[in-house]
């Protein structure tokens, strides 16, 4: 009987939380990137070993690379952007030579995952990521102020973005510049305001469809290496799946993963599944996604999020919010055992709460959230391992 296997992310030797607490959490792998390597750079043998080491004598395995990062001159085809491919594609060799077969990759401009808040207060106390749309505007046009930026919102979202600027004081808007701009866990660039700006500007005229050719030219390079070295390629969706700043998003519905596998239909072009990012849409429907492309995935992130009328969005219990995740989960036992083998997890952003309240945390990545949320998952399927 196969069921996921269940990991947690770990961001190098700095994470607060150690190789031994996710040991301790039940999980048999982690999730992990060279994060000190720079984008563009080719991922040696020698440092990936290296880490692959620390990981297997915490009594792990490291399982799924996340992210290799793909360098912005690539998703604008630009600059040095055949050099940073050549460079991707003698990455993935080097991990296929290490026995790592599952990349994540994601083709998001600019920013990678992004929040307004990193500390939303709960009714219980913990704390949780928050997206807010006034927030995001009233930075956007009044803060940053991008040229044009209040044609990309309407006079309703305007309205709440300037009530919600009024309303700061100086720590304040500088408080959600950097949660935005700074770069959050996993992300591979931290901007200030003029160096935002100016990266940004190097998107004008790349709209959603010229975006999706260059992700598709992007892959047509680099999967016949990863078909040769059995590398299974995983984008994740975009987070959050909507347009900001003015750039174009190109993977956030079923829609637009339909085209992406139909253009590269090659197996070896696969889907992180993530619930959140995801089910920030309600036009997605979560379970009927993971039927339709189960062959593809490759790589799970469960977590729930609850959204409201204004597009604002926050990190909920695992199994509350929106998402349908004892669906998603049935619909999980059910393709593994289809497919007959496991597929790795791991729980995505939990809440800071307990004592790691006193303690200083990856923001989403805390320690005893996951955890809760881990074992909420694992009992969930555990109980439908049963019903088989």
């Amino acid at each position: 009987m196969f069921k996921m296997i269940q990991t947690m992310r770990w961001y190098g030797p700095n994470d607060p939380v150690s190789l031994a607490d996710i040991l301790q959490a039940g999980c048999s792998g982690v999730v992990s990137a060279l994060h000190h390597i720079s984008n563009g750079r080719v991922w040696s043998v020698e440092d990936i070993s290296a880490h692959q080491q620390l990981i297997h004598d915490a009594g792990l395995v490291w399982s799924v690379v996340e992210s290799l990062p793909v360098h912005e001159d690539i998703k604008v085809r630009k600059g040095n952007y055949q050099e940073y491919i050549e460079n991707y594609k003698l990455s993935l060799a080097h991990l296929a030579s290490c026995g790592i077969n599952t990349v994540t990759y994601n083709f998001m401009p600019v920013l990678d995952w992004t929040r307004t808040h990193l500390d939303y207060k709960l009714p219980n106390g913990a704390e949780a990521l928050l997206f807010s749309k006034a927030a995001l505007v009233a930075f956007d046009v009044f803060i940053l102020k991008r040229e044009k930026a209040e044609a990309d919102y309407t006079p309703a979202e305007l309205e709440r973005g300037t009530l919600y600027f009024k309303g700061l004081n100086e720590e304040e808007k500088f408080k959600i510049e950097r949660n935005i701009i700074a770069g959050l866990p996993g992300s591979e660039e931290s901007f200030g305001l003029a160096d935002f700006l100016t990266t940004l500007g190097f998107y004008a005229g790349i709209d959603e469809e010229r975006l999706f050719q260059h992700l598709v030219a992007f892959l047509q390079e680099v999967i016949p290496v990863s078909e040769a070295h059995g590398i299974k390629m995983v984008i994740h969706p975009d987070d959050p799946p909507c347009a900001i700043f003015g750039l174009p998003r190109i993977i956030s519905t079923a829609e637009q993963l339909e085209r992406l596998f139909t253009t590269v239909p090659s197996l070896a072009n696969g889907l992180c599944y993530c619930t959140g990012s995801l089910g920030v849409r309600a036009d997605n429907d979560l379970v009927a996604i993971l039927e339709q492309f189960k062959e593809r995935v490759n790589f799970v992130h469960l977590r729930s999020t609850r959204r409201n009328e204004f597009g604002d969005f926050f990190e909920d219990n695992h199994l509350e919010g929106d998402v349908d995740m004892f669906g998603v989960i049935r619909k999980l036992v059910e393709i593994q055992q289809e497919r007959k083998l496991s597929i790795p997890m791991r729980p995505d952003h939990g809440h800071r709460m307990l004592d790691d309240l006193k303690k200083k945390v990856n923001p989403g990545y805390s320690g005893i959230g996951r955890l809760k949320g881990l074992a909420e998952i694992r009992g969930v399927e555990h109980a439908l391992l049963k019903m088989i």
